[in-house]
């Protein structure tokens, strides 16, 4: 079975391998134009006026997780699949929400006017301060100690476990670019955001010498449900692979937006695609999933993953996730609106294989990749699921803000985003490729680029 390993040997009889996958070398046109030929039987039929309404439906009310709002979005959602025959459940979650009592964070005595994490534990510590950069790979004892961290790389939730497990008592977290905007870091101790400037003093206090901290921390923890939309599409029994597709977007927008990009527009791919699929001979069950709760770090998608079986896991052969498709202010001046594809390790996988050899197909330009977290990829890559994100980056100046709305939607680039994305989906649930570690027919491999490019 096919896992992660982009393409790297060209065998002498014409063909490349990856890791146990045969593609098709097709530098001459005829299979070029047989590749054409099969994308079209899914982008002829993409319809951006149909997503454009999903959106407008959509961030009419703000979809925050665990309000009347998600649920409305959710009974949209799970209509629309149903609507289409799809083996469809609504899957609940606890997420939490939590009011700050009391916070503060000293440094030698110096209120630094820092902000408790949403999640963090209650209580009040004082003890040294330890710089531990990003926190990835802690190797340092903090039993008893407050760890100094940098936001980046990872997620706020592991930085948290990360020194935990090492014993720190207490998290200080600062920010390595000019924003603020800091998410949920649950966790049993303390935890306070500060500022850069306020981080990197502190990393050039601790060079010489002991500094002490207090971080004093009173929050209150409230229960609510946010959800995840599952939709299945089986194969004929007769012609199944045993392999799984994954297609996904976050349903959730940020408190009081409206969220039109972030992410109606991924949604509306999803669904859109889920219609074009269902009417569109395949031999591997593809699943359609929107995610709750994106927005407070991931927590729908982690939830989904972890209570799938290993067996699921196995046969999970790609995920492809939308975020913020559809911004026609987004991606400056980038080929393609800016769209570009990014996965956890920074490194090509079979997602990103597919998604470039698809744009070079559709558009004569390999959409690149880059290296991100911050979206639900995430937790699929952390099993071993070859995964990117696709989304239009730099974002655009509405992202995370109430004009985040309709107007600022692009039909062009919802078209081509959900192409690409569905043109690669295509080309390993297509019946002519039987499990793609058995294919004869697969997309030919192309060159795309690594991006060091930022989000926002």
């Amino acid at each position: 079975m096919f896992r992660r390993k982009s393409i790297i040997t060209v065998l002498a009889t014409g063909m490349l391998l990856s890791s146990g996958v045969v593609y098709a070398q097709t530098n001459g046109a005829p299979n070029a134009q047989a590749d054409t030929a099969f994308d079209n039987k899914v982008i002829k039929k993409i319809n951006a006026e149909n997503m454009y309404n999903t959106i407008k439906y959509l961030s009419a009310v703000p979809r925050e997780a665990g309000t009347e709002g998600e649920v409305r979005g959710v009974e949209y959602i799970e209509g629309q699949f149903k609507s289409l025959g799809l083996e469809t459940r609504r899957i609940p979650f606890p997420i939490y929400d939590y009011r700050t009592n009391r916070q503060l964070a000293e440094v030698d005595g110096v209120n630094l006017n820092g902000r408790a994490f949403s999640g963090s534990g209650s209580g009040k510590v004082t003890a040294d301060l330890v710089d531990v950069g990003l926190a990835k790979d802690v190797q340092v004892d903090l039993t008893g100690k407050i760890a100094l961290v940098g936001r980046g790389d990872i997620t706020f939730v592991q930085k948290v476990q990360n020194v935990v497990a090492k014993g720190a008592v207490g998290v200080l977290m600062y920010n390595t670019s000019n924003s603020n905007n800091f998410g949920q870091a649950e966790g049993q101790v303390p935890a306070i955001a500060i500022t850069q400037a306020q981080g990197k003093a502190l990393v050039e206090k601790l060079k010489n010498g002991p500094v002490i901290a207090t971080l004093d921390v009173d929050i209150e923890k409230i229960e609510k449900t946010s959800y995840v939309v599952e939709a299945k599409l089986k194969p004929n029994k007769n012609k199944d692979t045993g392999q799984i597709v994954t297609i996904g977007a976050h349903h959730d927008s940020v408190p009081n937006g409206p969220g039109a990009n972030d992410d109606a527009s991924g949604v509306s791919a999803v669904l859109e695609l889920a219609r074009i699929f269902v009417n569109t001979p395949i031999d591997t069950e593809i699943r359609f999933l929107t995610f709750g709760s994106e927005e407070r770090g991931m927590v729908g998608s982690s939830f989904y993953v972890s209570q799938l079986p290993q067996s699921d896991i196995d046969r999970m052969v790609a995920h492809f996730q939308m975020d913020m498709i559809g911004g026609a202010e987004a991606g400056e001046d980038h080929p393609l609106g800016g769209l570009i594809m990014y996965t956890i390790d920074g490194q090509k996988n079979l997602v990103t294989d597919l998604g470039a050899s698809s744009s070079s197909r559709m558009y004569d330009v390999a959409v690149p990749y880059g290296q991100l977290g911050r979206s639900d990829h995430q937790p699929f890559h952390d099993v071993g699921i070859p995964s990117a994100l696709f989304i239009h980056s730099p974002v655009e100046p509405q992202y995370h803000k109430p004009t985040d709305t309709l107007e600022h939607i692009s039909k062009e680039k919802l078209q081509q985003a959900a192409s690409i994305v569905g043109g690669s989906a295509y080309q390993i649930v297509r019946p002519d490729t039987p499990a793609l570690d058995r294919a004869h027919v697969a997309p030919a491999s192309v060159e795309y680029n690594f991006e060091n490019r930022p989000v926002d």
